[in-house]
This record gives C-alpha cells, sequence and structure tokens, in this order.
C-alpha cells in the first residue's frame, strides 16, 4: 500500500485555493485545457504532481506554500 503525505489528486475547490483564484475561474482553467485534469465519474480531479509540473514551467516554487 503507497503512504503519502499529501494528496495524490485535488478538487477544483482544493485547487482554487491553492492558487488564490476563484471557484469559477479555476472550472473555466480547467475547461480550457490550461489547468491539467483527469475524471473519474463526475468527479474532476487535479493530479498533484501534473499541478507542481505547470507551476514549475510558470516559474512558481512547488509546496504552495507562504511565508506568513
Amino acid at each position: 500500500m503507497v503512504q503519502v503525505d499529501r494528496p495524490l489528486t485535488y478538487t477544483i475547490r482544493e485547487v482554487s485555493s491553492l492558487l488564490r483564484i476563484g471557484r469559477n475561474s479555476t472550472y473555466d482553467a480547467a475547461r480550457a485545457g490550461w489547468l491539467p485534469t483527469i475524471r473519474i465519474g463526475r468527479r474532476i480531479l487535479v493530479p498533484r504532481i501534473a499541478l507542481e509540473q505547470m507551476l514549475a514551467k510558470a516559474g512558481v516554487a512547488s509546496g504552495f506554500r507562504t511565508a506568513d
């Protein structure tokens, strides 16, 4: 069994929170293909690895932590 510290996938709501954008904007990005997604049934999920790679290409540090 695989143990992970972080989830393998995020929901659209989680991604919108991580990226600090609106939920509708996140759905729009997913529909347009700007956000890597997979569908399982009716659920739209964003693979963590694909999101991190996308952000790395854009020059954003991974880890999704802010210096509060």
